[in-house]
């Protein structure tokens, strides 16, 4: 039958009882079986003592021990949370080839044929082409003879451009009241006899003219760039000017990358959809041009793949492309480690990391919709994130950029848990629980006390103690005042 509540006898009164009588008190439970054993063992010893009192003579009740200290309740240890981790998620693999479609964030045009421009990023490039990492970091200040001779410009006057441009959108106010002033100049000129000098400041007063003329020269002194024809078949040449981004139609700084005249524009996006996803179409029409491409850029594994295609043997690019994912993913924690080819930087509470906006976008909603919606985090390079460290921001941009996720000693796996949640990782909040459980259990608790030894056992409070102290040790929260009261209390 069902215990009632009125049946159970709290341990305060059972001790008043014990008192009253002056014999020791021991606990027991009906429903966990907890203390029968103790009070039968232990009035078999208070019997056996008493006895010695009479037959003091008989050696057998000499080593009778007196009865024991009872030791407190340990409820049994609760079983393993159940974690579940889902599946990642499945879109991952085509968000890069629909960020080459749709050029979010872009900083290199590559243009075909002097006229087909194609939006793309670097880090992208970079990661899966040797030939376009040592492209995007090549010197660009020492310009060529017969690039700076066609242009007319040296680096004096490349810094005056970019000063005047610098003035023009700090002093752009200023510019309104000087062009008002010239205004009433020019009407008191005209109104001067023919004998008079005009001072005449016309060309002021025409903005449109003026500000084109300032750009188109600040554009032709920001032209840093390089002839590329002896250094790689597949470039002619590269430099950086401003450009407009075929997004947000917002000037900004972009590399100019123009390609060898041999090179189409259907093939040519083949072998971008290769460096962005790492798989090659078997249905590809133009496969000898896309070797071709493959050899000028060097990229020897889609040269292959092209290859395994002619030859019927199409499934062996299933491996090629697994060591391609694997090259690059090493590449992009070098370039996070480094913070190469980088275009935003978090700002943390200890610090900053600087990461990249295409990889973000292609890795996390949450991200593509702060950095490709109307919020100002689009267009700049300086996000802040309060209450997050760099640890745990440094663990999530690894777990983006590569779909993996690694613990490390001076990670925190509770804030890990709230940064993922509140960038709607699910995944990663699965990991981080799993790895800190399996950390957790993996931990050895030894204990503060060596232990006693059976004639002197310790007493129930110093158990408890001993308990709450393992437990602060393992930062488990109990209050401090607990452990004061028990110390005293023993």
């Amino acid at each position: 039958r069902p215990i009632k509540p009125n049946e159970i006898l709290p341990p305060e009164k059972g001790r008043e009882v014990a008192k009253e009588l002056g014999i020791p008190y021991y606990e027991t439970s009906v429903v966990a079986q907890f203390g029968v054993k103790d009070v039968f063992d232990n009035a078999i010893r208070a019997a056996l003592i008493s006895r010695r009192h009479l037959q003091f003579w008989k050696s057998h009740l000499r080593n009778v021990q007196r009865p024991l200290l009872q030791a407190p309740f340990l409820p049994p240890k609760p079983p393993p949370p159940i974690i579940i981790v889902p599946d990642p998620p499945s879109n991952n693999e085509e968000r890069p080839a629909h960020l080459l479609e749709d050029p979010l964030c872009a900083d290199v045009i590559l243009v075909l044929q002097e006229k087909i421009k194609i939006y793309a990023h670097k880090i992208y490039l970079s990661t899966s082409s040797s030939k376009f990492y040592d492209l995007f970091l090549m010197d660009l200040s020492e310009e060529d003879q017969q690039s700076s001779a066609g242009h007319g410009f040296g680096a004096a006057v490349t810094a005056a451009a970019e000063r005047m441009l610098h003035q023009e959108e700090r002093h752009h106010g200023r510019d309104f009241l000087l062009r008002a002033a010239s205004f009433d100049i020019c009407e008191s000129a005209e109104e001067a006899g023919p004998g008079q000098r005009k001072p005449c400041l016309r060309a002021s007063t025409s903005d449109g003219i003026l500000r084109g003329d300032r750009y188109e020269n600040g554009e032709r002194g920001l032209r840093r760039g390089r002839n590329l024809s002896s250094w790689s078949r597949a470039f002619t040449s590269i430099q950086e000017e401003m450009a407009e981004d075929p997004l947000t139609y917002k000037s900004k700084l972009m590399v100019v990358v123009k390609m060898d005249a041999s090179i189409q524009p259907g093939p040519f996006r083949a072998v971008l959809k290769y460096l962005y996803t790492g798989e090659l179409d078997e249905n590809e029409r133009d496969l000898m041009h896309i070797a071709h491409i493959a050899e000028l850029l060097e990229v020897f594994d889609l040269r292959m793949m092209v290859a395994n295609i002619l030859n019927n043997e199409a499934f062996m690019n299933q491996e090629i492309t697994k060591a391609f994912h694997v090259r690059r993913t090493n590449r992009v924690k070098e370039c996070l480690a480094k913070g190469t080819f980088s275009d935003v930087t978090f700002v943390l509470d200890d610090g900053a990391i600087s990461a990249h906006k295409p990889l973000l976008i292609s890795s996390c909603d949450w991200m593509a919709a702060m950095f490709g919606g109307p919020f100002v985090e689009s267009s700049t390079n300086e996000v802040a994130l309060p209450h997050t460290s760099k640890s745990c921001m440094r663990a999530v941009l690894e777990y983006l950029y590569t779909g993996q996720f690694s613990s490390s000693p001076d990670l925190d796996d509770m804030k890990l848990i709230i940064l993922a949640n509140r960038l709607c990782l699910p995944h990663l909040v699965a990991l981080t629980g799993e790895s800190g459980w399996l950390q957790h259990g993996r931990v050895a608790v030894t204990p503060s006390q060596p232990p006693l030894s059976p004639c002197v056992p310790p007493c129930a409070e110093q158990y408890t103690v001993t308990g709450l102290m393992e437990a602060a040790q393992m930062m488990v929260d109990i209050d401090g005042d607990v452990l004061v009261f028990l110390e005293l209390a023993q």
